[in-house]
This record gives C-alpha cells, structure tokens and sequence, in this order.
C-alpha cells in the first residue's frame, strides 16, 4: 500500500493530488482488515466484490486519515453513497478492477476534493454518447488520432466522475454528465516517460471542466463556475483528481 503527501508525490495518485492531501492508494485487497460495526451493517448484504471495494477503500482512507493525526472511526456513506468524513476533513474514495484509493485533507487546505479511477481500456458500445457533449467527442476524435494508447472516452468518463465528486459535497445535489463540459486537455509531459512528474511509462495532463448549471457559492461567497483536474495514465489505468482550493480556485 503507497502513501504519499506532504509534497510527495509517488504513486500514481500522488502524481495528481495537490501537495496538502494525504493519498493512499492499493492494487491487492486487504483480506483480514475489519471493519467498524455501523460499516459492516452498510455492506451485511454486499456481495463479495462490493465487501472487499468498500473495506479495501475505508483501509485507505483510515490510512490517509492517520497521516493527519485523524483517529480512526467508521466512514458511512450519505444519501449518494458519499463518504460522510470527520468534522473539518474532505476526501473522496475510489475503487476499479486491481486498484483501491483514497485522499484526504483538512478543509483549511482544500475546500473540496474529488478522484476517480478507471481501466484504461475503451468504454462499452454507447456509453460515450451518453456521457459526452458534442464538443467532447471533437476533441476526442482528435487527441485518439494522435495517442491511441490512451481510451480518451475513459478518461473523459474518468474526469467527469472526479468532477461530480468535488461538486456534490458543495452543491449537494444531483450534476449530470451533460452538466459539465470537459475542456482544455493536454499532457503535461513531452511523451518520453522519463523523469518529471511523469515516471517511467505515465502520462500526466490536465483537464477543465466548464459548469453548465449554476453552480453553488462557495465559503469566500464566490460562485463555482468551473474546475480544473490532473490525469495520469499508467499501469494499466487512469486516475483523475479535482480540488477546489480556499478562495475558489480549482486544480
């Protein structure tokens, strides 16, 4: 299991979170971890997969709290299976096939923060068309032209997810794939994998996503309009991630 924070950034997390948040990220399950009662009665009926998802992914976040000097308690999920955090903490929690993950930080540090993982590999037939505007699918067919090797409908798909879990701890309400436009994406590295931030066979990037709806006021009374994220792709997936920093900027 990777941490990283402080400025660290190891790990294929830790290439995308900022530098306040705490990352703990997996690629096994943790198979004797226990779980808090109140937990254990969320999942009593889950099947195999979900358990050992949800308990590998409560593993990290307790982790990554315990890096903040958190002590550990049960983390149950809101009315939108959100995680429900410690007074004065934001996080987010993900999970695909071989990788668990999970980041947090004090709310002085980051107002909101949201990370997604996904296989890099090509969404199932239609998928694309109901998660992206037209203006996405043009830059879509553009950027897959020129580097195959990453499954831009993923990351779209990918980026979208991180996006909603930033906003819907602000917004507290529902923000659809058609509400938000992803815009903006390019990497950050010159392809090589070498060196940088990038590591040996990743590509990191950044991506914005400009709000359709009206988004919520933020603590400094500032209107949320859009986000900004980081991508990075390697080992076989792409990890996303979303922070809206104190004063409403967003990366």
């Amino acid at each position: 299991m990777s941490e990283v924070g402080a400025g660290v950034a190891a790990g294929l997390l830790g290439a995308v979170v900022p530098d306040v948040a705490v990352a703990v990220e997996t690629f096994t399950d943790e198979t004797d971890a226990v779980l808090f009662p109140a937990e254990e009665t969320v999942i009593e009926r889950a099947v195999d997969k979900r358990r050992r998802e949800f308990t590998t992914g409560r593993v990290c976040a307790r982790r990554a709290l315990a890096r903040l000097g958190v002590e550990p308690g049960p983390l149950l999920p809101g009315p939108k299976r959100e995680p429900l955090w410690p007074a004065g903490i934001v996080g987010s929690i993900t999970h695909c096939d071989g990788y668990r993950a999970a980041v947090v930080a004090w709310s002085r540090h980051l107002t909101s923060v949201g990370i997604d993982a996904e296989p890099n590999g090509p969404t199932p037939e239609g998928v694309l068309e109901r998660i992206s505007l037209p203006s996405e699918r043009v830059w879509i067919q553009a950027v897959a032209a020129r580097t195959p090797e990453v499954s831009w409908d993923r990351l779209l798909f990918c980026a979208k997810e991180s996006v909603y879990k930033a906003w819907f701890p602000l917004a507290q309400e529902w923000l659809g794939f058609e509400d938000a436009e992803v815009t903006e994406v390019g990497f950050t590295d010159d392809g090589s994998g070498q060196g940088g931030d990038a590591g040996a066979g990743r590509r990191t990037g950044t991506f914005a996503a400009r709000l359709l709806v009206t988004g919520p006021t933020l603590p400094d009374g500032q209107r949320l309009t859009a986000l900004r994220g980081r991508f990075v792709v390697g080992q076989g997936l792409i990890v996303t991630a979303v922070a809206v920093q104190p004063g409403g900027s967003a990366s």
